[in-house]
């Protein structure tokens, strides 16, 4: 018998057990892959055309002088990728831009889209999921115009604006994470990282980036406070409850997929009679009994966490909305332990945990069978903090960059 024929033997035996062992999905996931790696698709991650990367060193971009006009309404450029329905941080983002189109400004939302899809397609899904938000919605291919102001979203959007050097703009960046974070050590946690020497005027959403922009660079930022939807996120149980949740969000690394299942399994295995609910990839799953409930809208979250007793809060470069919101429904956080997490959330009833999956489980369980604090003493210890503080803060850091 070939070479040849024994090699097409082996992978047809190969084919046959795994299709026995993981069916007609783990064959795909492995096919897809195989692809992946060939192809280079890994490139498709973060694709930032070279002559769009910024250096630091080498930056002298243009800068108008102050407004001395205050009180005269400003147009601002907003840069960021497109969304898909339900992001969170881009509602994040919007809020600022309606905060400012509240106070009389003009706001211009430029997408920067690096697979060049179509602008009418991305503009539907934002006026579909985002209709509070009136902005003139362009694409940064079109180029950016000379405008009072340009606020960068995240790392990518901030070097599109640095190597614009010749734009006559000021220059802000509102920062939601550490994204230098969402990646290995290497080429693109230098230029993520990079971005934060820019010298744009930064407003970061919660105190925890402002503090490590501060003691890593020397950034001084203003902080727009997280927010809270109480018009959404509320007790509507105030009974005890069992059960705990989580959210399975695997292509997201900050949110912990991996160290979630692995203190699930384990709390399962401790504690059998307690429902398992996750949400926000349909597609997970898990080697446990659990209740998947997919995509959930912001009410059909807060209906989920007002039957839980507690909840996974996990978020490795910045706090997340979720354990603000899971207190206000009543549910004990259990989150992993950070010094500058601490520093941000000071709730007596979130439960700091080793992150491993011995120490969640452990928190989890004690949440769900000890003597702890009812559903209506929790909600009552969230922060109402509406967001238009934040949009406050977000709108007069903008004007005083412009107006001095």
């Amino acid at each position: 018998m070939s070479p040849d024929l024994n090699r097409l033997n082996a992978r047809r035996r190969e084919t046959v057990r795994l299709l026995r062992e993981s069916g007609v999905r783990g064959v795909a996931q492995r096919v897809a892959r195989v692809a992946y790696k060939r192809l280079g698709a890994s490139e498709l991650e973060t694709q930032l055309d070279l002559d769009l990367v910024a250096d630091s060193r080498d930056l002298r971009p243009a800068v108008p002088e102050r407004r001395p006009d205050r009180g005269t309404p400003l147009t601002v450029g907003w840069i960021c990728s497109p969304p898909g329905g339900g992001s969170g941080g881009h509602t994040t983002f919007f809020r600022m831009i309606e905060g400012m189109e509240a106070a009389g400004h003009t706001c211009v939302l430029y997408l920067y889209d690096p697979f060049r899809g179509d602008l009418d397609r991305h503009i539907a899904v934002i006026r579909r999921h985002w209709p509070g938000m009136r902005a003139e919605i362009r694409s940064v291919a079109a180029g950016l115009e000379p405008l009072d102001a340009y606020v960068a979203s995240a790392w990518e959007t901030a070097h599109i604006l640095a190597a614009r050097a010749a734009l006559p703009t000021r220059r802000l960046y509102f920062i939601q994470d550490f994204e230098p974070f969402f990646y290995p050590q290497g080429s693109h946690y230098a230029l993520a990282e990079d971005t934060y020497r820019f010298g744009f005027r930064s407003i970061t959403v919660g105190p925890m980036l402002a503090n490590l922009l501060r003691d890593r660079f020397g950034v001084q930022a203003a902080v727009a406070n997280f927010g809270i939807d109480t018009a959404v996120y509320g007790l509507s149980n105030p009974a005890p409850r069992t059960g705990v949740v989580f959210y399975a969000k695997r292509d997201v690394p900050r949110r912990g997929f991996l160290l979630g299942l692995l203190a699930l399994r384990e709390f399962h295995r401790r504690h059998p009679d307690q429902p398992i609910h996750i949400f926000g990839d349909p597609t997970v799953e898990v080697p446990f009994p659990a209740v998947n409930h997919g995509v959930l809208s912001p009410a059909g979250l807060a209906e989920l966490y007002n039957r839980c007793a507690a909840g996974i809060a996990m978020s490795f470069t910045n706090l997340s909305l979720v354990p603000d919101e899971m207190l206000a429904c009543g549910v004990v956080p259990v989150m992993a332990e950070s010094e500058y997490a601490k520093v941000t959330l000071d709730n007596p009833y979130v439960r700091w945990a080793h992150p491993t999956a011995h120490g969640l489980a452990e928190a989890l369980g004690a949440a769900v069978t000890g003597d702890g604090p009812s559903p209506r003493v929790v909600a009552a210890s969230v922060r109402a903090t509406p967001w238009d503080e934040a949009k406050r803060v977000t709108r007069e850091t903008i004007e005083d960059e412009v107006y001095g």
